[in-house]
């Protein structure tokens, strides 16, 4: 059957879609011998011989779904020049090949998704209210609630003007605990930001992804996703863009500096340390 290159690659596993495109405009992308750089090019799986990287693709009909609870020092890729360990050394008895859907840094840790359905990978880890990530993160030094609430509201970094998010501390301290939501994720992000304003990141933990939490789950362990969980990721779809913006998404989320209950939140997920 005839498909988009990038959509041949994702059902592969191999990549999300997003990722695959950007493998074909690299040019790390051939199709009978022949490299293929125009994205919308197609190709017959059953005929043609994909390879990316040198490497025959091989589409599998079974769809993995896992939920890793990633510590530090892992990176959240398939492999490491310098031989760091990757989370994938995480996944003992799984003979699927899946690959992480969205990062967490190297010093990050939390809730990580691995799949080889890259259609999957592709709903989830898409910028939007439809799938907001939220983190745990302990800082260097108490904002003032003003900063706060100019953070909440989107600031620029490197360039870019970051999209609204939900700040508001959960335990007070000299280096006190943030519980910080995104709709959307920029490269190391949240660490960036406090950067900014300097208050460094000390911790950072991802604790929800979507309506999906799993405070139970140990550090380094991970379990497939139940039926119903793949459904409601599956049935995610990206809102369409409002007239007003993202930017008044800030006043959703309400005061920045708001304390929040924290009856139901695990020790895994959050340390006085």
């Amino acid at each position: 059957m005839i498909e988009r290159l990038q959509k041949l690659i994702a059902q592969a596993g191999l990549c999300s879609r997003r990722k695959a495109e950007e493998l074909i405009a690299a040019g790390r992308v051939t199709v009978n011998g022949t490299a293929v750089t125009e994205l919308g090019s197609k190709a017959d799986s059953e005929r043609d011989h994909i390879k990316v990287d040198g490497k025959r693709l091989h589409l599998t009909d079974e769809k993995v779904y896992l939920l890793l609870n990633k510590p530090k020092g892992y990176l959240c890729t398939l492999s490491d020049p310098q031989g760091r360990p990757t989370v994938t050394d995480l996944l003992h008895g799984v003979s699927h090949r899946v690959f992480p859907v969205g990062r967490l840094d190297y010093s990050s840790e939390g809730l990580l998704l691995l799949t080889n359905d890259g259609e999957f990978a592709n709903a989830v880890a898409s910028a939007g209210e439809h799938c907001p990530k939220t983190y745990l993160a302990k800082v260097r030094g108490v904002p003032s609630p003003d900063t706060l609430k100019r953070l909440a509201g989107g600031i620029s970094i490197d360039g870019q003007r970051l999209a609204p998010c939900k700040i508001a501390i959960i335990k007070d301290a000299d280096n006190p605990w943030l519980s910080i939501t995104l709709i959307e994720g920029k490269n190391n992000q949240i660490r960036k930001t406090f950067d900014r304003i300097g208050h460094s990141v000390a911790k950072l933990k991802r604790v929800q992804i979507g309506f999906l939490r799993d405070p139970h789950l140990k550090s380094g362990a991970f379990r497939k996703l139940t039926l119903e969980e793949v459904r409601r990721f599956k049935a995610l779809r990206p809102a369409k863009p409002r007239k007003d913006g993202l930017r008044n998404l800030a006043s959703d989320f309400g005061s920045p500096n708001r304390k929040m209950d924290l009856s139901n939140r695990s020790p895994l997920e959050l340390q006085s340390s």
